[in-house]
C-alpha cells in the first residue's frame, strides 16, 4: 500500500513538471503565436482595404472631374446621365450621383435612385468638401460595403456628389481563406512544438525520476546502488554525480565497517596482552625477575601502542569536527626532524632496521609550523616505514632545500611498496587497503591533514628498485 502511495506521488510529481514545463514554454510561445498572427491580420486586412479605398477614390475623383465644363443645371444631368450609361464597372461596382441633399439621383444599377443612404462618407463630403470613404454595413440591404464620396464642385459650390459603392464580400472571403490558411500553418507549427516539448520533457523527466527513486534508495541503505547513464548531457552529467557518490558512500559504509572491525581487533590484541601478563604476575605464576621483567615490557609497549591508536583516533574526531588546531611559532625544521630520527633510530635498531639519515649542509631560515604536529608527522611516517616496509630492514631519510625557499624531507623504505591501484586512496581515512599490518588506517589522514594546513604537500608514491617514497614539501618563513 505505502509503494502505491509513493508510486502515485511520483506520478503527480512529474505531471506537475510537465505541466509547469508545458504552460513555462508551449503557453509563451502560443501567446507570441496569437499575438503575431493578430498583427498579420490586422496588417493584411489594413493591405487589402486601403488598397481597395485607394482603388475607389481614384473613380470617384475621376467622375467629380467629369463636370468641369457644363454651364447648366440641365447640361449637368445629362454629363451625370452620360456617365452612368458608359460606366464600364457596372457588374462589380455602382456608380452614383448624389444630390447636395444628400439624394440619390442617378445609379448605374437603378435601384437606388430616389434613396437617401445615409452614411458618413455623404455627409462628411458635403460638410468638408472633401472626398471622404466609410465602410460597414448597408443600411437597407445589411451587405458589407465600402463606399467613397466625392464632391462636384462648380466655381466653389458644391452643385453634387459622386459616390462610389463596391462589396466587400470578395476581400472578406480572401480575408477568410488567408486565415484559415495561416491558422493551419500556426496550428500545425503548435502541435509540432507540443509535441517536440513533450518529448523533450519526457526525456527530462524519466531520467529524473530515476535518479530521485535512486537517491532514495541510497538514502535508505542501499549504497553503492547505480543508474544507468542514458544521455551525454547534463542529465547524462547528473547521472555521472549520483553514480559517483553511491560509489563513495558504499566505498566509506563498507571501509568505515572494516575500520570498526580492525580497530575491535587491534583494541582486542593488546588487552589480551596486557590482562594476561597482568594476571600471570598478580596470580605468581611468574617467579623469575626477568620474566616479571619481560611481562612487563610487554604490558608497557602494549599500553603504549593503545595510547598511540587512541591518540590518533582522537586527532581524527577533531579533524572532522573542526576542532583541530595549529600552535603555529618560528621553528626549525632541521632539528625536528633530526629529534624524530634521533628518537627512533635505537628503537628500529633493536627491531634490526637500519635508520641512515643523509642531512644537509645548508642551513635552512625558521619556517612558520607547529613543532608538535610536524613532529608528530615525522613519527608517524616513521612508525608507518618501519610497519609497512621494515622487511627491507633499512630505512632513509633526508632533507634538502624545496621551492620558494621551502625545504623537501623524504622518507623511503625498502619493502614491498604499495600496489599503484592503492596509492590515490592511501591517505584517505579509514583505508587500510591490502595491507595486513596493524593500524586504525588513519595515521596518513591526519599527517596529510597537518601538512595541508601548512601550506604543504604531501606526496606517496613507489620508489625507483622498490619500496615506498614519501616526500613532504613545506613552504619557507616569511
Amino acid at each position: 500500500m505505502a509503494g502505491k502511495e509513493n508510486l502515485l506521488q511520483r506520478s503527480m510529481k512529474v505531471r506537475g513538471i510537465r505541466r509547469r514545463w508545458m504552460w513555462s514554454s508551449v503557453g509563451v510561445i502560443l501567446l507570441i503565436v496569437v499575438t503575431v498572427l493578430a498583427i498579420f491580420f490586422a496588417g493584411m486586412a489594413s493591405y487589402y482595404y486601403n488598397g481597395m479605398v485607394s482603388g475607389l477614390v481614384l473613380r470617384a475623383d475621376q467622375a467629380a472631374s467629369y463636370f468641369t465644363n457644363y454651364n447648366s443645371q440641365s447640361e449637368y444631368n445629362q454629363y451625370a446621365q452620360r456617365y452612368i450609361n458608359n460606366f464600364q464597372e457596372k457588374n462589380i461596382l455602382e456608380m452614383q450621383f448624389i444630390t447636395p441633399a444628400g439624394q440619390i439621383q442617378l445609379s448605374s444599377s437603378g435601384l437606388t435612385a430616389g434613396t437617401r443612404p445615409g452614411t458618413q462618407d455623404i455627409s462628411q463630403a458635403i460638410e468638408t468638401k472633401m472626398t471622404r470613404s466609410w465602410m460597414g454595413s448597408d443600411p437597407q440591404t445589411g451587405e458589407r460595403i465600402l463606399t467613397v464620396t466625392a464632391p462636384i464642385l462648380h466655381n466653389g459650390s458644391l452643385v453634387g456628389l459622386a459616390r462610389v459603392v463596391s462589396s466587400t464580400k470578395v476581400v472578406d472571403r480572401q480575408l477568410i481563406k488567408l486565415t484559415v490558411v495561416v491558422c493551419a500553418i500556426a496550428a500545425a507549427i503548435m502541435a509540432l512544438i507540443y509535441f517536440s516539448n513533450l518529448y523533450f520533457v519526457k526525456s527530462i523527466v524519466e531520467p529524473v525520476a530515476r535518479i530521485t527513486e535512486t537517491a532514495r534508495m541510497i538514502a535508505g541503505g542501499s549504497y553503492g546502488v547505480q543508474i544507468e547513464k542514458r544521455y551525454d548531457d547534463e542529465i547524462g552529467e547528473l547521472t555521472d554525480a549520483i553514480n559517483d557518490m553511491s560509489m563513495k558512500i558504499g566505498q566509506a559504509e563498507k571501509t568505515q565497517s572494516e575500520f570498526i572491525s580492525s580497530v575491535s581487533h587491534e583494541l582486542r590484541t593488546p588487552l589480551t596482552a596486557i590482562n594476561g601478563w597482568a594476571e600471570t604476575i598478580q596470580n605468581g605464576e611468574v617467579r623469575s625477575p626477568e620474566d616479571v621483567r619481560k611481562g612487563m615490557g610487554i604490558i608497557v609497549s602494549e599500553a603504549r601502542r593503545l595510547t598511540n591508536m587512541v591518540e590518533e583516533l582522537l586527532e581524527f574526531s577533531r579533524i572532522e569536527d573542526g576542532r583541530f588546531t595549529l600552535s603555529v611559532e618560528q621553528m626549525d625544521i632541521k632539528a625536528e626532524l633530526e629529534d624524530a630520527v634521533y628518537t627512533y633510530r635505537e628503537f628500529f635498531r633493536r627491531e634490526g632496521i637500519e635508520l641512515v639519515h643523509t642531512d644537509c649542509s645548508e642551513e635552512f631560515a625558521p619556517i612558520s609550523g607547529d613543532p608538535e604536529r610536524l613532529r608528530q608527522v615525522f613519527c608517524n611516517l616513521l612508525d608507518n616505514a618501519a610497519k609497512h616496509g621494515g622487511a627491507g630492514k633499512r630505512i632513509d631519510t633526508s632533507i634538502e632545500p624545496g621551492e620558494d625557499n621551502g625545504v623537501r624531507i623524504r622518507i623511503r623504505d625498502y619493502g614491498p611498496g604499495i600496489p599503484e591501484e592503492e596509492l590515490p586512496l592511501v591517505t584517505h581515512k579509514f583505508y587500510k587497503g591490502s595491507s595486513k599490518a596493524r593500524g586504525s588506517g588513519i595515521g596518513l589522514a591526519v599527517c596529510e591533514e597537518i601538512i595541508t594546513r601548512h601550506g604543504g604537500k604531501l606526496e606517496i608514491g613507489n620508489a625507483d628498485g622498490g619500496g615506498c617514497q614519501v616526500s613532504i614539501w613545506l613552504k619557507g618563513g616569511t
